[in-house]
């Protein structure tokens, strides 16, 4: 499935739109060059969950934030960019996270390599122009599939 941002604040939407979606124990990838919009997305995921979006900021230096909304669901937000091999990934401990009750939302997750969890939804941002962005959103593992069905 394919959409066209054409603002920041379209981007946000279709992130709120996603969490409606979601529950405990989804994993969303996350992949796109710098800029891309990847944690404008998240904070639409944030907001959609009950999160305030302004407490989403790219966790780029502390690589995980936790963000606990009214309903108690937890948004782990993570951040692989400065990480280089899969020793530093595997260090984080990324599966407890993944196996556990919060909704995970990974920017960089091209970067899990094999350690890439078997389902997930993946969704590659690219820069098409100054504010316009293309998100393609792919499933893998039948939750997932599912889940792109029903949103659709």
């Amino acid at each position: 499935m394919k959409i066209i941002s054409r603002s920041v604040k379209q981007t946000v939407n279709i992130g709120k739109k996603l969490a409606k979606q979601l529950k405990p124990g989804d994993i969303v990838c996350l992949c796109g060059d710098l800029g891309s919009g990847k944690t404008v997305f998240t904070k639409g995921i944030a907001q959609g969950l009950g999160i305030d979006k302004d407490k989403i900021i790219s966790p780029t230096f502390v690589l995980i934030r936790s963000n606990q909304a009214k309903n108690k669901l937890i948004l782990n937000h993570f951040d692989l960019y400065r990480l280089k091999n899969s020793g530093d990934i595997l260090a984080l401990g990324l599966e407890e996270y993944f196996y556990a009750d919060g909704i995970n939302v990974i920017e960089w997750a091209e970067r899990l390599g094999k350690l890439a969890p078997k389902e997930y939804l993946k969704v590659a941002l690219s820069i098409k122009g100054d504010k316009i962005r293309l998100l393609e959103f792919k499933a893998a593992g039948k939750r997932y599939s599912q889940l792109l069905g029903r949103w659709k």
